[in-house]
């Protein structure tokens, strides 16, 4: 064998006993005859000793040893001296007293130390990737992914959920993003496509009569990337049969719950309490945004109707193009200078906007009632008399050493960039605690949106959502107002997942196609098999899916996913280990019949 203990789990208990350990030299320190190193694997590190008078041969082969050597180690263990303790490490009371020693295998000089307190740069972490995962914090993270993903498996198995596998070579039906294709050997000139979520074939399955599925599926979208986005990534796919929406929700929430418990123990402080619950309309209204971050306030207030008697042009103008004036209050933000004030505007700017107001109130003043003017500064003071900011403050519940930050355009657009300014200071002024983790629901979303670009109706989140029913009538005479059974969970500011009540009906199914520009063959060419399901008695069903990696990095406390995935794409979708994507060779091109026009030699 080549061990009989891990590294990790030699205690005082052990004192005395013979033990066979194996792993990777950390690091290796000469103390005169003596030569310690420490061992490490998975499950943690253990010092050994190499004394001449217990093994001369096991001391000269130390003697040689490097970082990342892979070895095998006989020996005893042994209490440390008086004052050699080390209490940072499971093993920090005993060592290993060598007795024969092993080399399994040399290892290069790494290019960076195997620690969690040196940075390294990304690029160079992802093409050693095999030696970035070695590190005692990777080490971690994926052994917590393992631990959420059998929560998963055993809480859903414990309530009749059943794992069905669906294929990743399928036809190409955009969910919003672009496929990836695969040229088909066998069918020239024919591709698959690699699923952008198992939404279809859920939805088929539940026709079939299985009643509660759920997959721990693989995602393929090609998109620009974010600090949360990847080209594939890894999602929790759900789907049930005979259920309202409250139904999908309650199950999620109480998984989430369990989770969320199970890895973060009492400092999950919302255990026992329902998740918030937020229509659409109302989350717009407060926070700006579907996906709110709950753990602190300053909500949005409406003050189109304080400011409009003002003579300013800015707000003037605005509110003649039929626009909102809208503003938040940045709590003991008084005191920002220039500098600060810039970066906001920067932002605001960046968001969208043609610019922000600020209005920045000193602490000598004990009561809103009693401001004076020289209690205030704003670039528009010349229009913000103090009858006009006491009534502004009044209405947004601002204090002395406040700041109120104002943002006067078209309502979405207003909504949008406060939203970035809320987040942003919200994080800047410590406003809540970092590890705290705050689910929401937001349902009641419209089903279609209208794109100003294209002049059409597009689908809010996807087509596959069932309409309200006592909206069904609106599809016909004004789809702008049709809500449907769409809820989404978000966290922390983040959208987790996003669900809904299916459509089961196909002639409704047809309907909604139909409105967003879909011609009859265009309908039977993409979405022919679910209707064709459909028309063999479709159950009413609803289902989410949740994105496993995002809510993994939540639950871990980081903040791109690609620390939670092992082996993750850069942000130009590039593997630097792999090489990938490559170049593939003329043989391979002409047995799928493809002919290469590279964008040089178009524009040649």
């Amino acid at each position: 064998m080549y061990k009989n203990k891990n590294c990790g789990e030699p205690n005082s208990k052990d004192i005395g006993s013979e033990v066979i350990v194996a792993g990777w030299v950390n690091k290796r320190r000469d103390h005169g005859n003596l030569i310690f190193i420490d061992l490490r694997d998975k499950s943690g590190v253990l010092q050994v000793v190499f004394n001449p008078e217990v093994s001369s041969d096991a001391h000269d082969l130390a003697s040689n040893l490097r970082s990342e050597w892979v070895v095998q180690i006989k020996g005893v263990i042994v209490k440390r001296i008086s004052g050699a303790e080390n209490d940072s490490i499971s093993t920090g009371s005993v060592e290993l007293q060598a007795n024969e020693i092993k080399i399994l295998n040399k290892s290069k000089t790494p290019p960076f130390e195997i620690s969690d307190e040196i940075e390294i740069d990304d690029q160079t972490r992802l093409a050693y990737r095999f030696i970035d995962l070695r590190r005692p914090k990777m080490q971690k993270l994926f052994t917590l992914r393992h631990k959420i993903t059998k929560l998963i498996w055993d809480y859903l198995s414990d309530r009749d959920f059943t794992h069905i596998e669906t294929p990743i070579l399928l036809k190409s039906t955009p969910e919003g993003a672009r496929d990836y294709v695969v040229p088909s050997r066998i069918h020239p000139g024919k591709f698959y496509a690699l699923p952008q979520s198992p939404q279809q074939l859920k939805q088929i399955l539940m026709v079939s009569g299985f009643d509660r599925y759920f997959q721990i599926a693989r995602c393929f979208r090609d998109e620009d990337l974010r600090a949360d986005r990847q080209p594939e990534h890894t999602q929790l796919d759900l789907e049930m049969s005979f259920v309202h929406q409250d139904d999908v929700m309650l199950l999620v929430e109480g998984l989430y719950k369990h989770i969320t418990y199970e890895i973060l123990g009492n400092n999950y402080k919302q255990n026992d309490k329902d998740f918030v619950r937020l229509s659409y309309e109302e989350s717009i209204e407060r926070f700006g945004t579907d996906k709110p971050d709950l753990r602190f306030g300053m909500e949005l207030v409406t003050i189109s109707e304080e400011l409009k008697n003002t003579e300013s042009n800015v707000f003037n103008h605005v509110l003649n193009q039929r626009g909102v004036i809208r503003g938040i209050v940045a709590p003991g933000a008084g005191h920002y200078d220039r500098k600060k004030t810039d970066e906001l505007i920067d932002l605001a700017k960046s968001s969208g906007a043609s610019g922000l107001v600020y209005i920045l109130f000193d602490n000598n003043f004990d009561s809103i009632e009693n401001i004076k003017d020289e209690n205030y500064k704003s670039p528009l003071k010349k229009f913000l008399n103090v009858d006009v900011v006491k009534g502004l403050a009044k209405k947004m519940s601002a204090k002395p050493g406040d700041m109120i930050l104002i943002v006067a355009d078209q309502e979405n657009k207003v909504n949008t960039v406060l939203s970035n300014l809320r987040n942003f200071l919200g994080e800047k002024l410590n406003l809540y605690d970092q590890k705290e983790i705050m689910f929401a629901w937001v349902y009641d979303f419209p089903l279609f949106e209208w794109d100003e670009d294209l002049k059409k109706w597009e689908p809010a989140h996807h087509v596959f959502s069932s309409p309200k029913t006592e909206h069904l009538d609106f599809l016909i005479s004004d789809p702008g107002k049709v809500h449907a059974d769409l809820f989404d969970l978000v966290c922390n500011g983040m959208e987790m997942g996003s669900g809904s009540i299916r459509i089961h009906d196909p002639n409704i199914q047809k309907k909604v196609f139909s409105i967003i520009g879909y011609k009859e063959e265009e309908i039977d060419d993409r979405f022919g098999q679910l209707i064709k399901a459909f028309s063999y008695g479709a159950p009413p069903h609803g289902g989410m899916g949740l994105g496993l990696d995002r809510f993994i990095a939540t639950l871990a406390g980081e903040k791109a996913i690609r620390e939670v995935i092992a082996f993750p794409k850069t942000q130009s979708a590039q593997d630097p280990l792999f090489d990938s994507p490559n170049k593939i060779s003329n043989q391979q091109l002409e047995e799928l019949f493809i002919n290469l026009i590279l964008p040089d030699e178009e524009e040649a």
